[in-house]
Formats: C-alpha cells, sequence, structure tokens
C-alpha cells in the first residue's frame, strides 16, 4: 500500500485501538441476538416484546448519533471515545441486573441506555481515520476496524456457550443459568481499552511519536482546516449528507443478521445455545473478508488511477451484486446453504460499509464527520427500528414467512439504494471548510 518505513507506522497503532473498540462494542452488542432465543423462552417475552426491545436500542442508538457525533466534533475525539465507551459499559453490565418479574421493562431501559452510548462508536472511528489516513487508505483502513464489528460476533457465541446453559439439558427445561456473566465481561474489556486510548491517542499534528515524514504522508491528499466548529444543523441541508444516510438504510439489513439471525436459525433449523457458535464463525468470518477486501478495492482502483467518484461507486456496485443472492435464504431447506448466503450477504454488506463510511470523509472536511456519520447513523438506526417491529409483528401473526420478505428484501435493497445515491450525488464533488464545493472527484 506504501513505504512504511519511510513514511512511519504510529497510525496503525491508533487503528489497533479502533479495532479493539469496535470488537468491545459488537460483543456487547451481540449478546442479546445470540441469547435471544433462550432469553425469550426464559423470560415468556412475545416475538413482539422482543421486537420492542431491540427498538429501545435502536431508538436510543438513533438519538443518540446526532448528539453523540456532535458531541465528538466539539469535545474531540479522545474524550469523545471515552465518553461513549463509558455509557455503554455501564448499561451493558446492568442488564446482568435485570430480575424475571420485571424483564420486559429492565431489558426496554438497559437496551436504551446501551444504544446510547454505543451510537458513539462509528462517529469517532471515522473522524480518528480522517484524522489519522490519507484518503486513498481511509477505506482500508475502515474495512480493518469495521471487520472488528465481525470479531465481537464470532466472540460472543463461543463466549455464552461456554458460561450460559439450561439446568435441564435443554432449552426451556430448568433455568437458563450464568445468562448475566457476560454482560459483565465488556465492563472489565472496555476499562482496559480506556487507559491504552487515554495514554495513546492525541491527533498526529501534536504527537511527539509521529515523524514529519508520517505526517506529510497522512496529509498528501488534505488540505488544512481551520478550527472552527461545525455544528450538524449546517451540514443537515447538505444533499451529500443525506446521500450517506440514504445508503446507511442499509444498516436495517445488518441489525436483521444480528438481533434475527439466531432465531431464524432456532426456529428453521433448531440450532440451540451451544451451536450457534459455529454458524455465526461461518457468517461473521466471511463478513470480516468482505469489509477488508472491500475497503481495499476501492483503494486499488484509486491507486490504478481511477478517480475517486468511480473506484467507490464500482466497488459499491459490485457489493450489491454479491449480495444478491441471500434473497433466496427463506426458501431453502439446507442449513448450511442457508448459513452460507447469509455470510455472502453479510460480507457484502461489510464491504458496502467499509465503502459508505469513506464517502464522508471523501467529500466533507475532517471536522464535519463525525456529525455527518451521526446523522447517516441516525437514518439507518430509524429504518432498523420500522424493520424490527414489521418483522416482529409478522412473525407473531403469520410465522415464519416474515422471514421470507426479510430476506428478499436484504438482498435486493442495495442496487436499489445505490441508484438513489449516485442521483443525489454524482461526481462527489469536495467540500471546503466552509461546507462550499471546490472541485470534482469524478
Amino acid at each position: 500500500m506504501n513505504d512504511t518505513k519511510k513514511t512511519g507506522t504510529y497510525r496503525y497503532r491508533i487503528l489497533a485501538l479502533l479495532f479493539a473498540a469496535t470488537s468491545i462494542n459488537y460483543f456487547d452488542r451481540s449478546l442479546m441476538g445470540v441469547m435471544s432465543p433462550d432469553l425469550i423462552e426464559w423470560f415468556g417475552w412475545t416475538k413482539q416484546d422482543y421486537s420492542l426491545i431491540i427498538m429501545s436500542f435502536q431508538t436510543a442508538y438513533a438519538i443518540g448519533l446526532l448528539s453523540m457525533g456532535g458531541l465528538i466534533d466539539r469535545l474531540g475525539t479522545k474524550k469523545g471515545y471515552i465518553v461513549s465507551i463509558g455509557i455503554w459499559s455501564v448499561f451493558g453490565m446492568l442488564h446482568a441486573a435485570v430480575g424475571k418479574s420485571y424483564s420486559f421493562i429492565g431489558f426496554v431501559l438497559a437496551r436504551f441506555g446501551l444504544g446510547y452510548g454505543e451510537s458513539g462508536n462509528f462517529p469517532a472511528a471515522i473522524k480518528t481515520t480522517a484524522e489519522w489516513f490519507p484518503k486513498k487508505d481511509r477505506a482500508f483502513a475502515t474495512g480493518i476496524f469495521n471487520a472488528a464489528t465481525s470479531v465481537g460476533a464470532i466472540a460472543a457465541p463461543f463466549v455464552i456457550a461456554a458460561i450460559v446453559y439450561w439446568s435441564g439439558g435443554e432449552r426451556g427445561v430448568g433455568d437458563l443459568v450464568n445468562w448475566q456473566i457476560p454482560f459483565l465481561i465488556t465492563g472489565v474489556l472496555s476499562a482496559i481499552w480506556v487507559f491504552f486510548w487515554w495514554k495513546t491517542y492525541q491527533k498526529p499534528e501534536g504527537h511527539p511519536k509521529v515523524s514529519p515524514e508520517e505526517m506529510a504522508y497522512i496529509n498528501s491528499d488534505s488540505v488544512m482546516e481551520n478550527q472552527e466548529k461545525i455544528a450538524w444543523a449546517r451540514v443537515l441541508p447538505k444533499k451529500e449528507t443525506w446521500a450517506f444516510a440514504l445508503a446507511k438504510v442499509t444498516d436495517a439489513v445488518w441489525w436483521f443478521y444480528l438481533f434475527w439471525g439466531a432465531i431464524f436459525l432456532a426456529d428453521k433449523f433448531e440450532v440451540d445455545i451451544k451451536n450457534m457458535g459455529l454458524p455465526f464463525l461461518v457468517i461473521y468470518l466471511l463478513a470480516d473478508v468482505g469489509s477488508i477486501f472491500g475497503g481495499w478495492l476501492s483503494g486499488a482502483f484509486i491507486r490504478k488511477g481511477w478517480s475517486i467518484n468511480k473506484a467507490r461507486k464500482i466497488t459499491l456496485l459490485i457489493c450489491a451484486l454479491i449480495i444478491l443472492p441471500v434473497a433466496f435464504v427463506a426458501i431453502t431447506d439446507n442449513k448450511w446453504l442457508a448459513i452460507c448466503l447469509i455470510g455472502l450477504g453479510a460480507a457484502g454488506h461489510q464491504a458496502w460499509s467499509a465503502n459508505i463510511f469513506t464517502l464522508v470523509s471523501d467529500v466533507f472536511p475532517k471536522k464535519a464527520t463525525a456529525s455527518v456519520v451521526g446523522i447517516g447513523g441516525m437514518v439507518g438506526a430509524v429504518s432498523g427500528i420500522i424493520s424490527s417491529f414489521i418483522l416482529g409483528s409478522v412473525l407473531d401473526n403469520a410465522g415464519n414467512t416474515g422471514f421470507f420478505w426479510a430476506f428478499l428484501v436484504a438482498g435486493s435493497s442495495y442496487l436499489i439504494i445505490l441508484g438513489f445515491v449516485h442521483l443525489l450525488m454524482p461526481k462527489m464533488t469536495p467540500l471546503d471548510e466552509n461546507l462550499k464545493s471546490v472541485y470534482s472527484l469524478d
């Protein structure tokens, strides 16, 4: 990618911390989804109850993305990230205090706080990437830390399988034992991360361990910006903001895999809590490959001389085509074919995600990236809220036919959305520090 001996490598230490934070974030977030068939059985929830609990997380996530993105732009990445991870750690551990007599309201409140705290992760990580990497490397760097979402999602079922069990040996028989412990683990992991982040992070231009050569490489395709803060209300009217937000509607598909995937596998193929690890390993390893490959691919196109506009959008088109076969998941009776198709869809989504995040830093100044990511993420969370509510209602009233429509939408939506993104932002014209157009990336 470049001669790191000449430019230095400290930026990759920062990237490693982003990877670790995102792993913790998704480990914590995934626990509920992996245990969902058993928690529904243990607490006596309906599918609609479960969807409302998930919606409380997504609602707080949507609210948090608006406020957290702006907060991170104002406080700076170092302090803003610590506020975010502190909130999600406390509420993640509070899940363990919920009792059976008040389980529904307890989980609604715990998930709400968790969602609000976790909303800061991606605005902070994308802002950090914009600060530490040149544009030509940002999609690859984003693909690396975005792959950590799969690491967290892979770890969750294996940790749960090792700790949580039914005292009667089968789901629904006896008590669900140790379900609280996985929720407590993230508190310890988060405390360790905060220590290293506080010790390591500051902006590259003032960092004593960043060489002049590395600083020059980081700024090789960027311009210097003033220190004026940009409120999210200023970026809200920009069509480029809404192009990104529209692309984030596909977050509903990722929420679907994360929070409903275990229920689909349990209901259709009778996969229990002790055997959920291997299917999740396959799905999220494929997702990891997609995240890293998708980030690398658009960068490779740019290094071949393609414009940023062409490189990003051709990569997004490839992602959308890869995702199409997931529409057939619900009509197959072969468990491993279904798992592999979900994995293919997850891989395409993560490649898509790495590139749409990079669209923000391609077009907006660094000081506005967290706010724009927050607005787009809010739109993605709202789309997840709507889809969760509809799916929970359909599954309770019409059985598993709801999964047929869910996978059909999951497979076909990316191509349609890409067409609208191109109409809104045909040339990806960058905006200067005052949000004025400067030149075309076409």
